[in-house]
């Protein structure tokens, strides 16, 4: 039995879905995120510094801006705006329609290291990893240092303007997401990737949110069985499906294995989309992917 056949076997992908290879012509994929009032899946290529887009009805991907600073993961909100993470800014901003606006670039005077992957939770305010790889690897941003000292997660509240850690015991987190009722936090870490084999860290913890801020409980969701959880988007059942070497894993919500999709190239992140919300887009190395699935993303529960 296949992985792919143990996902159609739980009722996650139709039975005979394949993967479809989509576009290519990118050096490393990065931040997938569907547009639905263009029908467009837009993503970065963060080497080229360009961001690239495939319009569902013409099949065709398109340049939809260059000389981005290195924009990295980003998501839909819910104003139809696009909440992106910025390597070159060492930032978290907003596009809307082109027009790039400034959410956070800072936390107590110093400025972040390179935000990474975001999620938007559902009271507005902007959820955010903040790792060293835009400012140590120069093929993605810019060189610099940690002017705080460390990798955390952030939390931004466009409205007041508040900016607070809100996960400090992650090594180098990297991929987020929230479960459907947004109690639980998501994060992966993946401080395993520059260092020698059997260093550093390759989990994805899960965190209890309390008051819609603090996170406890910190314990190891799951472990990928290939490479790293760079990263990944929430079910709506709760299962979370990870980018990995190999392409893609899905576990469930008690860490449980699923399945996988397996693709030719290193896998970095994914997400739902397309018209009714349930075709998973991959960005894995120089190409993007997808496969037909029976799911729509854990944002989707809450509209």
């Amino acid at each position: 039995m296949t992985r792919l056949t143990d996902l159609a076997d739980a009722g996650l992908v139709p039975a005979g879905a394949a993967p479809e290879r989509l576009a290519t012509g990118a050096i490393w994929s990065e931040g997938p995120c569907w547009i639905p009032a263009s029908r467009t899946l837009r993503w970065s290529d963060i080497p080229n510094d360009r961001i690239l887009q495939w319009s569902w009805d013409t099949g065709e991907m398109s340049v939809y801006a260059s000389g981005v600073e290195f924009t990295n993961g980003r998501v839909i909100d819910d104003d139809g705006s696009v909440v992106q993470c910025s390597h070159g800014r060492r930032r978290v901003e907003r596009d809307r329609d082109g027009v790039i606006e400034v959410i956070a670039d800072q936390w107590n005077g110093y400025r972040f290291n390179s935000p990474n992957d975001v999620v938007v939770k559902r009271d507005g305010t902007v959820w955010f990893t903040d790792p060293p790889y835009g400012i140590i690897e120069a093929r993605e941003g810019h060189p610099g240092f940690r002017e705080y000292g460390d990798h955390w997660v952030f939390r931004a509240d466009p409205v007041t303007g508040d900016v607070r850690p809100v996960v400090l015991d992650v090594e180098e987190p990297n991929g987020l997401a929230f479960s459907p009722d947004e109690s639980v936090l998501y994060v992966a870490d993946t401080s395993s990737a520059r260092q020698p084999a059997g260093v550093g860290n390759r989990c994805i913890r899960a965190y209890d949110v309390t008051d819609g801020v603090r996170c406890k409980n910190s314990r190891v969701f799951a472990t990928v069985g290939s490479g790293l959880a760079d990263g990944f988007r929430v079910d709506a059942a709760g299962n979370v499906w990870t980018s990995c070497a190999t392409g893609v894993e899905v576990y469930a919500p008690d860490g449980e294995f699923l399945g996988a999709v397996d693709l030719p190239e290193l896998t970095a992140n994914l997400c739902f989309g397309g018209p009714d919300g349930t075709t998973l887009f991959a960005a894995a190395s120089t190409s993007l992917y997808s496969i037909a699935t029976t799911t729509t993303d854990a944002r989707l529960t809450r509209r």
